[in-house]
C-alpha cells in the first residue's frame, strides 16, 4: 500500500554533488569546500528542510589515497579502488557534517536495489527514516560490486531516483557549470544561459547534448533526462555552479541561481509506482509510434495499442521497461511492456482484430502492449 504524503512533514532537499565540484584538480576531496557545503546544509536545515546529499568521487578519492597516479582501465582497480574511496569520501563527510553536530549515514544503491519494486519500496521507507531521524543520508552508487554503474552510470540519475524515493520538494545538482546553455559555452561564445525551462522538448536535449560538463560521467543531456522525469513528478530542479558562494541555501530560499526546471502542476497522474517505472530500473528498449498513438497517449491518455506502433528496437522481455518515442526519434513516455520484443515487432501496425486472428499473437488482443497504469509521460 502506497504511503498518503505527509502534509506536516519539513521540506526536503537533496543535492547532488559532481565529481569535479567535490575534487581538487588533482581529484583528492576537496575539505574547504565540503567545510563551506556543510555550513550551507546547516543554514537550510534550520530553515525547515531535511537534506539529502548524492555524492560522487569514490573512484577519485580511492585512487589518491591507493597512490595510483593514472586512473586504470581494468574493472577490478576499479572496483578496487572505489572500495578505498568510499571509505575515504564516508569519513570526510561524517568530519565536516560533524563539526556542526549533523550526523551522516551511508546509502549505497545500485539499479538491482530498486529494479524490484519492493526493494524500491524498502530503499524509500530507509531513507524518509533515516529523515524522520533528523540524520543526513549520504547516498552513491555502489561501484565496488556494479560493472554496470561504473562503466555506465551517473549520479544524476540517481539523485533524481532518491528525490522521488523521498518525494522530494526540490533538488539542486552542483556542476562545474553555471546552467544550461543555449549551446555549449565552452565552443560558442554566443551562447546564453538558460535561466528556466518549464518543458522538457526537442529544443532543450539539442541544447544539452552540446553542453558537456566538465569531468562528471553524465554530462548535460543526463543532467536534463533527470529533469524531465522529475518535472512529471511535480519536483522542481535546479543546475547550477557548486562552488557559488552559497548556492545551495539561495536556490532553497527561491532566489535565482543557474537554470531552474519548473514544477508548476502535475498534468498526469504521477503514482509512485510510475515513478518506480520511470526511474528504478533500466530501459530495455524502444517502441516508436505513429502521431496518432502519440495524441492518444498525451493528449487522452489512453493505453499504448499495436496498431499505433511502428518499429520495435533493441530486445526485451514481458514486463520490462520500455521508452516511448515519435517517429522523430523523440522519447516521449516511458512504460512496462506487457509482451517481449519479438512479439511486439509482430504484432506492429496490426488492429486488434487483426491480433486476435492471429494464434501466435491472439495474447495481445485483450491487453495493450504498454497499459496507461503503466505509462510515464514527459511532456
Amino acid at each position: 500500500m502506497e504511503k498518503p504524503k505527509d502534509q506536516a512533514r519539513r521540506r526536503r532537499l537533496v543535492v547532488k554533488i559532481g565529481s569535479a565540484t567535490l575534487t581538487t584538480s588533482e581529484s583528492s576531496i576537496d575539505y574547504g569546500f565540503l567545510d563551506e557545503l556543510a555550513a550551507q546544509l546547516d543554514t537550510v536545515r534550520r530553515e525547515g528542510w531535511d537534506v539529502v546529499v548524492v555524492t560522487s568521487a569514490a573512484i577519485a578519492c580511492g585512487l589518491e589515497a591507493l597512490g595510483i597516479a593514472r586512473r586504470p582501465t581494468d574493472m577490478p582497480s576499479l572496483q578496487a579502488a572505489a572500495s578505498v574511496g568510499q571509505s575515504a569520501l564516508s569519513t570526510a563527510y561524517a568530519a565536516a557534517f560533524g563539526k556542526r553536530d549533523m550526523l551522516t549515514s551511508v546509502v549505497l544503491l545500485t539499479r538491482r536495489d530498486t529494479a524490484d519494486r519492493t526493494a524500491y519500496l524498502h530503499a524509500r521507507d530507509t531513507l524518509c527514516r533515516l529523515l524522520e531521524l533528523d540524520v543526513v543520508p549520504i547516498v552513491n552508487e555502489n561501484d565496488t560490486v556494479s560493472v554496470e554503474q561504473i562503466r555506465f552510470g551517473d549520479n544524476d540519475t540517481l539523485a533524481a531516483l532518491v528525490a522521488c524515493l523521498i518525494d522530494a520538494d526540490l533538488m539542486v545538482i552542483l556542476s562545474d557549470i553555471d546552467g544550461l546553455y543555449t549551446a555549449n559555452p565552452q565552443i560558442d561564445s554566443s551562447a546564453t544561459l538558460i535561466p528556466c525551462v518549464d518543458r522538457v522538448g526537442r529544443d532543450i536535449l539539442a541544447a544539452a547534448g552540446g553542453a558537456v560538463s566538465g569531468v562528471g560521467s553524465g554530462g548535460m543531456i543526463t543532467k536534463i533526462k533527470a529533469a524531465r522525469v522529475l518535472m512529471a513528478a511535480g519536483i522542481p530542479m535546479i543546475i547550477c555552479q557548486g562552488r557559488r558562494a552559497g548556492c545551495v541555501a539561495d536556490a532553497a530560499r527561491g532566489l535565482p541561481v543557474g537554470t531552474l526546471f519548473t514544477a508548476p502542476e502535475r498534468p498526469h497522474e504521477i503514482t509512485p509506482k510510475k515513478l518506480w517505472i520511470a526511474l528504478g530500473d533500466a530501459v530495455h528498449g524502444t517502441l516508436v509510434v505513429d502521431e496518432g498513438a502519440r495524441a492518444a497517449l498525451v493528449e487522452r491518455g489512453k493505453s499504448l495499442l499495436s496498431v499505433g506502433i511502428r518499429e520495435v528496437r533493441g530486445s526485451f522481455d514481458y514486463d520490462d521497461i520500455v521508452d516511448v518515442a515519435d517517429e522523430t526519434g523523440h522519447v516521449f513516455a516511458r512504460g512496462r511492456a506487457a509482451a517481449g520484443s519479438d512479439l511486439v515487432a509482430l504484432a506492429c501496425g496490426k488492429s486488434r482484430d487483426e491480433v486476435a486472428a492471429n494464434a501466435i499473437l491472439s495474447v495481445l488482443a485483450d491487453k495493450p502492449v504498454v497499459h496507461r497504469d503503466e505509462l510515464v509521460l514527459f511532456e
